[in-house]
């Protein structure tokens, strides 16, 4: 099968042939035909996951469709159309036993853990606790996003976040998932600050129902753009979401909440510690919690909220590229990458979701 491949850290990606899987008994194999192309999987490359091991095939959020299972597998058959979360849960351990899959003791990942969706063929583990049937309607291109992007933001924004009606929401960072934590804030009933440096970013947000927008490359400093949300707010933000991952947008999003309000983690945060103003944490009375994918087993209501047309995760989808250009969309996510500027991906790092298409 066509996959793409990298052998060194950061080093050069290339599209190849590699050995097609074939599954465990507990597993299935879906035919890849959209992945999404994420920051996540930059983030492997780069070599900030320690679960990465060289040779190694990126991509960890797909839809397509089953085409060979395991011979423990009860629940499925091939031609089933199909997506999964990015966390493949055990279904087994004290956390799946909760209903907690997304945070399993024993998860794996594809893309990260093992090979991912870049390839023509994707394995998914414990088929039978992780696997989401597809409505018919749903386009592939859609929900390839809900395995990370649109499925984390969902979990962010309505269970850690728990946000509501009325509420100020400020989320920072308006990639793929910021904005789909825009679209989910909004349909909740929420005012939704938008906060990042593309003013393409903050028109999409705009267009998704963000009540208003920051643009932070005007004064990056935390404080500053902290200082800006609660101008905004009449006082600070009830929710705030970093879904970027830095350091600044970390502490931009504590610094801008009101009294008694919560911050969620959503982007990951790589290269050591990051320190946290823990003075504000304290005197404000602030929670600070993680976000981390979302079950297979709350995708129904999900999918419920996306047929009854309140969440439109299809807005989100902005360009969509051939398996032979996500080395191109991968670089483009560097420091010096040139957005919209790469021979035969034009756009590619603009504002909406990356999507691969195979078939």
């Amino acid at each position: 099968m066509r996959a793409v491949w990298y052998d060194t850290f950061g080093g050069p990606v290339s599209v190849r042939e590699v050995s097609s899987p074939r599954p465990a008994p507990h597993a299935a194999v879906v035919e890849v035909a959209a992945t999404g192309v994420c920051r996540s999987d930059w983030h492997a490359w780069q070599g900030h996951d320690s679960d990465v091991r060289l040779p190694h095939v990126g991509g960890h959020e797909f839809a397509g469709v089953v085409v060979e299972v395991g011979a423990d597998v009860r629940g499925w058959r091939p031609g089933q159309r199909v997506t999964a979360p990015f966390v493949h849960a055990c279904g087994t351990c004290a956390q799946c036993a909760r209903g907690d899959h997304q945070i399993c003791a024993r998860q794996t990942q594809p893309g990260f853990t093992g090979w991912g969706s870049f390839a023509e063929y994707a394995v998914v583990d414990h088929a039978d606790v992780n696997l989401v049937l597809l409505p018919d309607a749903l386009e592939f291109t859609t929900a390839a996003g809900l395995g990370c992007r649109f499925g984390t933001a969902y979990r962010a924004v309505l269970r850690q976040g728990r946000v509501g009606a009325g509420d100020w929401v400020a989320v920072h960072g308006c990639g793929g998932a910021g904005l789909s934590a825009v679209e989910v804030a909004v349909a909740a009933g929420a005012r939704v600050v938008a906060v990042d440096v593309s003013a393409a970013a903050l028109d999409l947000a705009r267009a998704l129902g963000a009540a208003e927008v920051v643009d932070a490359s005007v004064d990056p400093e935390p404080a500053a753009v902290a200082s800006v949300v609660h101008d905004l707010t009449g006082g600070g933000a009830r929710v705030s979401l970093d879904c970027l991952g830095s350091p600044r947008t970390c502490e931009a999003s504590v610094l801008g909440l009101a009294r008694g309000g919560r911050h969620v983690q959503v982007g990951l945060l790589p290269g050591g510690p990051t320190p946290v103003p823990m003075d504000r944490v304290v005197a404000y009375e602030l929670d600070v919690v993680g976000s981390h994918g979302l079950a297979a087993h709350e995708y129904p209501a999900m999918l419920d909220l996306v047929a009854a047309g309140r969440l439109r995760p299809d807005r989100l989808v902005g360009t969509l590229i051939d398996l032979a250009d996500v080395p191109h969309a991968l670089a483009a996510m560097s420091p010096g990458g040139v957005p919209g500027d790469l021979p035969g991906v034009p756009g590619v790092s603009g504002a909406g979701m990356t999507v691969a298409v195979l078939h």
